[in-house]
């Protein structure tokens, strides 16, 4: 959710930040980027990705190779830790065993010379806040995790940090307490208006708790942008295929008119028109990209969701198998065999191709038998034609 903020230039910014720890390969490769006040950003990537080193530069814990980092137009690369005011939130909680939580709570504010009063009045203000009054004289070891975390949340919001980073905060917690956690951190965050720096490699909780998010592989940022507009307009194929589930469909390209519609041959011969995503004139290959929840059913003639138009592709394919996930069905196809056409070349051997619906339940979807043959169907403007990118097929 996007949170007002009222300057115009950048609260936090990175410019030209890289980091080497054996000065051959870089970690983090010429990162860029610039952060509004309140905003709840999130670093977002595979493991190895460079996402959590960006974390631990900003914090302080490593140093820069080249490169600024910059809060409030002021440079920090080279303020210590203590002095650069963030409050940080780990995974594994990082509360002192031996401290009540209220005693938890204070710990930041004593250790910054505040009045005995105020620090009272402080800790029963955060403990109200995060609906744990009754629970100050406790110590870490009672507490449930999901009690733990938010206890963690409050000390490092209650002395008023510049910045608030959190280092996959919610990873150890089950699914329940992750979604409740969700919602607290989000609460506190319309509350208090604080800027955070959210580091993460669960999707959900990316698109769930962000203004925006910055994509991260190989050390670079691959796309930075509002939720709804990494998974309605990626960047390239490794956004698409890292944010939620997509169909990547190797393709040979055949032409790409004024309007930017690549035409796109498959390895069976069957012509795909779709939006261009990043392809080049003298690209000669693509993936087609396009969601699950974008194909529709076309059986006998008749789209089960309205007349196809001459916008429309259309697919043969043969049915494989249907997985029941509850709220909805996923059905898995496979292409039919090659006609010719030269697919995107690939290291080792091809794998099949295989497309994924994904109707809500209860919405009367067809069942198919396996191997029956079906088509699908799908409007250009509901894929996009992308560079090929190796990690995006074989997966990470």
């Amino acid at each position: 959710m996007q949170h007002p903020h009222a300057a115009t230039d950048p609260f936090l910014t990175f410019r030209n930040v890289k980091k080497t720890y054996d000065q051959q390969s870089l970690v983090v490769k010429d990162f860029n980027l610039d952060v509004n006040k309140g905003e709840f950003v999130t670093l977002l990537g595979p493991s190895g990705s460079g996402k959590t080193t960006v974390l631990m530069m900003l914090a302080g814990f490593e140093n820069v190779t080249s490169g600024s980092i910059s809060v409030n137009g002021s440079p920090i690369t080279a303020t210590p830790p203590y002095k650069r005011n963030i409050g940080m939130v780990f995974q594994n909680y990082a509360l002192f065993p031996h401290l009540t939580v209220a005693e938890n709570l204070a710990y930041p504010l004593k250790v910054r010379n505040i009045p005995r009063a105020q620090i009272k009045q402080k800790v029963a203000e955060y403990l109200k806040l995060i609906e744990m009054e009754s629970f100050g004289n406790r110590h870490p070891a009672q507490l449930s995790g999901g009690q733990r975390q938010r206890v963690a949340l409050a000390r490092a919001l209650i002395f008023e940090p510049t910045l608030v980073l959190m280092d996959e905060p919610l990873g150890a917690l089950d699914k329940k307490l992750r979604e409740n956690m969700q919602f607290e951190i989000t609460r506190l965050h319309q509350k208090l208006g604080f800027t955070v720096i959210y580091v993460t490699h669960d999707q959900v909780e990316a698109l769930t708790m962000s203004s925006r998010i910055a994509v991260f592989n190989q050390g670079k940022v691959q796309q930075f942008a509002a939720p709804s507009e990494l998974y309605e307009r990626p960047a390239n194929a490794f956004v698409a295929s890292f944010i939620g589930e997509n169909n990547l469909i190797p393709a040979a390209i055949e032409n790409i008119d004024r309007n930017g519609v690549v035409q796109a041959k498959l390895a069976n011969g069957t012509v795909i028109n779709a939006l261009n995503g990043n392809c080049t004139p003298s690209d000669a290959h693509c993936i087609i990209s396009v969601r699950p929840e974008k194909l529709r059913y076309h059986q006998d003639g008749s789209e089960a969701n309205g007349e196809p138009t001459q916008q429309t592709n259309q697919l043969a394919v043969t049915f494989v198998t249907r997985h029941y996930v509850g709220d909805f069905i996923r059905d898995f196809f496979s292409l039919p065999a090659s006609t010719g056409a030269t697919p995107v070349p690939t290291s080792g051997a091809t794998p099949p191709v295989t497309l994924t619906t994904k109707t809500l339940n209860g919405l009367q979807a067809p069942t198919f038998r396996e191997g029956q043959s079906a088509e699908l169907c799908w409007q250009h403007t509901d894929c996009f034609a992308f560079q090929p990118d190796a990690s995006s097929l074989e997966g990470d």
